[in-house]
């Protein structure tokens, strides 16, 4: 059967990974202090492509970083996800803290608590809390509650608090982080694109020019 030209780009390609010494450490430049890959630049093109047994093709290049920047990719919806998880999650922390907090001092203060609940859409009732059990259950997830006290939600909410808001800073400069990678990777292979173009336009006039 006749290989289409896809395919015999593809078999091409596949053949002059095996024969180059070509891994992802040659495209990334290390990490940075959390463990992500730093994408290298690539200043040279040529001595790029040459520096590898036998030298890269452009096609291996581009193949290289195109697989990097979609790695770069699914990680960079992965960190777009999480930081929208802990966008929801904080603020319903710290609406938990401090209510905990408030019935600490009406207890302290020795009085009851007045709040409102939901009955239905738009229909609220009205509950006195009496604060003097000193005694809170928290929602813990998976549909799990546990009792505890005031001082002990007060610590374990804070704690959340504390670790969901290290977490999202976190991942927003991880995110900051990805998306400049992602762009050296676009520039990466736009640049060896180009040089390819001009290499083979080279070659062809210089064929031109020994034909005349």
């Amino acid at each position: 059967t006749t290989m289409s030209e896809e395919e015999k780009d593809n078999d091409k390609l596949t053949k002059d990974s095996e024969q180059t010494d070509l891994k992802l450490e040659s495209v990334t430049d290390g990490q940075n202090e959390r463990g992500i890959p730093i994408v290298r630049f690539i200043e040279d093109i040529d001595e790029f492509a040459n520096s590898f047994t036998p030298a890269a093709s452009p096609e291996l290049l581009i193949g290289a970083y195109s697989d990097l920047f979609s790695k770069f990719k699914r990680y960079e919806s992965s960190l777009v996800e999480k930081r929208r998880n802990f966008q929801e999650k904080i603020p319903v922390i710290e609406k938990s803290l401090a209510l905990v907090l408030q019935l600490k001092k009406k207890r302290e203060e020795d009085e009851k608590l007045i709040a409102r609940y939901s009955l239905a859409d738009t229909v609220y009732g009205k509950a006195e809390i009496n604060t003097s059990s000193g005694i809170v259950n928290l929602w813990l997830g998976a549909n799990v509650m546990l009792e505890y006290t005031y001082e002990e939600a007060i610590e374990l909410l804070s704690s959340k608090e504390t670790t969901a808001k290290k977490e999202f800073d976190e991942a927003t400069n991880d995110l900051a982080f990805t998306r400049n990678q992602i762009i050296t990777a676009e520039v990466n292979i736009s640049r060896i694109y180009n040089w390819d173009v001009r290499r083979k336009r080279a070659i062809k006039d210089a064929e031109v020019a020994n034909k005349n």
